[in-house]
């Protein structure tokens, strides 16, 4: 699968008007970087409680769909990485007290990248159960997008027409 490419100069580039640009890559990946839809769905993107990560998967859903019936491909990928984000956060949260799961600062040449980068896991701390909570909500909304049937053939489709 070609990786998401971190070259492009992201906040010049609205990829509703570019769809050809994006590329799904692994993950989460471009999450905080695709335009407009970074703008669309980040003031929406809430974890802290278990009433806001319900609050917030939801309304992020309902965008999801709501890019699904516009036929944007784009849109939907993005909010179903927002979900997934919305999980993986409160996961981090609820295993590292304050949030920060690896030692030091990321590379300069890593910001905006998830993962390690050379550095070491910092060791767990009592799992959070309101974070814990606040990730299966964010897990089911996240599952939900994963299994949507229109989603997955937008997905194949966009794969086979831009890679």
């Amino acid at each position: 699968m070609p990786k998401f490419d971190y070259s492009l100069h992201y906040a010049e580039l609205d990829l509703r008007a570019h769809p050809e640009l994006y590329r799904v890559g692994v993950g989460e990946q471009g999450v905080l970087l695709v335009q407009p839809y970074k703008s669309e769905l980040l003031p929406h993107w809430r974890f802290a409680t278990p009433e806001l990560a319900r609050e917030s998967s939801e309304f992020i859903y309902g965008m999801f769909l709501a890019y699904l019936r516009a036929g944007e491909f784009v849109g939907a990928d993005m909010a179903r990485k927002f979900l997934q984000m919305g999980f993986t956060r409160a996961r981090r949260y609820a295993n590292h007290r304050g949030g920060k799961k690896y030692d030091g600062p990321v590379p300069d040449d890593r910001k905006g990248q998830s993962g390690a980068h050379g550095r070491a896991e910092l060791p767990r701390s009592p799992e959070d159960p309101v974070k814990a909570e606040s990730a299966r909500i964010f897990k089911a909304k996240w599952d939900e997008a994963e299994a949507n049937e229109q989603y997955a053939a937008l997905k194949k489709a966009h794969k086979a027409q831009y890679g």
